[in-house]
């Protein structure tokens, strides 16, 4: 119960200023960090330059650009020119299943869990999808499998990090199933999740095609990154005016992604601490509501998953009417995926488990 006079905090059921009174759905998005409010703040103002122009303002915004995608590119293991800016990771994930295979001939595979801008465009494509186990990590006998099955495989998808129940995938084992049995396919990763809880210098290399979005680790929404190692053939998505060395066209989004530099950069220097901490508080959690009669987490405390992710599943109870009582008291918290949230259909990720 919040006293009368008690103006700092939110009303039930209302968001304040600062947002509710606690927020457990941090993996729909996050709060813009004041690093890359500060560092958009010029670009929203007077230095609004378009980079594709040749005068003073526009050599501005290209340099401010520029400073940015080298930063970026350290952040995420990779060269400048290995990073083509998108509008948000769906955005990366659909340019990189639809225009990183090979040939339009070749068979598309991604496991059964993916984010639906994978899972989606898969489909449409007429790909196939690979099981998970119990605990929501790809099968690699099952995806040896698929590989070897009839008709040349040009690209496979499995995300780092799942965007529901946060198991993380070894992505150097799934690297080598596939060199070995689809050598000269294209391995994708959707990174969207782990971005901000990962290191993906050290996660990710093993892929030639990595998606991130940066609202996701305290940058603005509406600006992500592909990162597509050097080598790595790309169809350009969108036609245009040839921005991104012609792999994604469309007026560069400076602020957006010179706030995305800012916000990765300060999240990198704090990441191991808030990490050790986040996950205590996580298995604090976990081990006081699976106390409760009927409450039990969804995947076994031993399994490598990301620290800011608890998924549990409660015996005899519908998530939503518990998601409104919580709502009511100023917790914000999520039962799917924010792209599912309010569609009818049950989980995906949670069917593909059992």
């Amino acid at each position: 119960m919040i006293p009368a006079d008690d103006t700092t905090r939110p009303r039930p059921g209302t968001v304040g200023p600062d947002g509710p009174t606690v927020d457990f759905d941090r993996a729909a998005t996050t709060p813009l960090r004041p690093e890359a409010r500060a560092a958009m703040a010029p670009f929203l103002a007077g230095r609004y330059g378009n980079p594709s122009s040749a005068h003073a303002l526009g050599r501005d915004a290209m340099r401010a650009v520029d400073e940015a995608r080298e930063q970026l590119a350290d952040l995420l293991g990779c060269a400048p020119s290995e990073l083509v800016f998108t509008s948000g990771g769906t955005e990366a994930d659909v340019h990189a299943v639809t225009g990183g295979i090979p040939t339009r001939a070749d068979r598309v595979v991604c496991s059964a869990v993916e984010h639906p801008a994978v899972l989606a465009t898969v489909t449409a494509l007429g790909g196939s999808t690979v099981a998970v186990h119990r605990d929501g990590r790809i099968d690699l006998d099952a995806l040896a499998a698929e590989l070897s099955s009839p008709g040349k495989v040009g690209l496979v998808s499995v995300m780092a990090a799942n965007n529901e129940i946060g198991t993380l995938n070894d992505l150097a084992e799934v690297a080598a199933v596939v060199a070995e049995h689809a050598p000269g396919a294209v391995l994708h990763t959707d990174a969207v999740q782990a971005a901000a809880w990962l290191d993906l210098r050290r996660v990710a290399t093993p892929a030639a095609l990595v998606s991130v979005s940066a609202h996701k680790f305290g940058g603005p929404r509406g600006v992500g990154a592909l990162v597509v190692r050097s080598g790595t053939p790309l169809r350009a998505l969108l036609p245009g005016g040839g921005q991104e060395l012609g792999r994604r066209s469309g007026t560069t989004h400076v602020a957006g992604i010179v706030g995305m530099a800012a916000a990765l950069s300060a999240l990198d220097r704090e990441r191991d601490e808030v990490v050790r901490r986040v996950s205590r508080l996580r298995d604090r959690l976990e081990s006081e509501l699976g106390a409760v009669p009927g409450v039990v987490p969804t995947v076994a405390s031993s399994t490598p998953r990301l620290a800011g992710t608890a998924h549990l599943l409660i015996d005899d109870v519908d998530s939503e009417p518990l998601l409104f009582l919580l709502d009511d008291a100023g917790v914000a918290a999520s039962a799917a995926s924010a792209c599912a949230s309010g569609a009818a259909a049950a989980s995906h990720v949670l069917a593909a488990i059992g």
